[in-house]
């Protein structure tokens, strides 16, 4: 009698939120070889993409219930390279790389910035509060880089001039990925759910509104939230001082 053969499962993958989690990725090499070409608004661009990409990927994710834990890992080795490595190179090859080792320390900072904080999140996220991030989000934090590189080619700022400003906000980034500080994360918004027309047509508004000057408005809008975050964290200390008092 023979016997039969134990019957093999082959383990797969979800293919439509790793799509858009490959894109991200590529949105960030193609970012990282355009800095290299001297093609540093189309990088910064490219950055801009990805973030698009990296934020659609969690929610398709989401709303088809193909979350896995492939998913989750594949997503921060895309950020990594997306939102570690591509922004802080770019700025060196932009307006470092004449100042040296100074100039290495500061893009490494954010590049080290940007790895410590995926750590942390992937081993954290079984047990953190969902509504917040601890440490400025990746996405976040190259954003500022990317808008500052966008305006400043914009309105034609010369980087000698601005170097040492792109420096501190480089290394501000890094910091600000490994702090404490708590983040919005904003996954409490239901986009599944029906709104009224009017809120139909100010997401029109604002979309447009965004376009028109959006380096500008990118800029802007990454800066205010990275300042959200010490802004939040020192009114929930005081809040818990204050009821500690009664």
């Amino acid at each position: 009698m023979t016997q039969k053969k134990p019957l093999i499962r082959h383990r797969g993958i979800y293919l439509l939120p790793n799509l858009f989690t490959t894109g991200a990725m590529f949105a960030g090499f193609y970012a990282i070889t355009s800095a290299i070409n001297g093609r540093f608004e189309t990088a910064a661009i490219s950055i801009f993409v990805a973030m698009i990409l990296d934020g659609l990927d969690g929610r398709v994710a989401r709303m088809t219930n193909t979350q896995s834990e492939f998913g989750v890992q594949y997503d921060s080795l895309s950020d990594m390279v997306s939102f570690g490595v591509a922004p802080a190179l770019i700025m060196y090859l932009w307006a470092f790389e004449s100042m040296g080792k100074l100039g290495l320390f500061a893009a490494f900072v954010h590049t080290a910035g940007g790895a410590l904080r995926l750590a942390r999140f992937n081993t954290q996220v079984e047990v953190a509060d969902k509504r917040y991030f601890q440490g400025l989000p990746s996405p976040a934090a190259a954003a500022i880089l990317a808008g500052g590189l966008w305006i400043s080619l914009e309105y034609g700022y010369q980087v000698e001039s601005i170097k040492y400003v792109v420096l501190v906000f480089t290394i501000s980034t890094g910091l600000l990925m490994v702090s404490n500080f708590r983040y919005s994360s904003f996954k409490e918004i239901d986009l599944k759910g029906k709104v009224p027309f009017v809120v139909a047509i100010m997401c029109m508004l604002v979309i447009g509104f965004i376009m028109a000057q959006a380096q500008t408005i990118l800029f802007f809008l990454a800066l205010g939230y990275a300042i959200s975050g010490p802004v939040i964290t020192l009114l929930t200390l005081r809040q818990k001082r204050q009821h500690r008092k009664v």
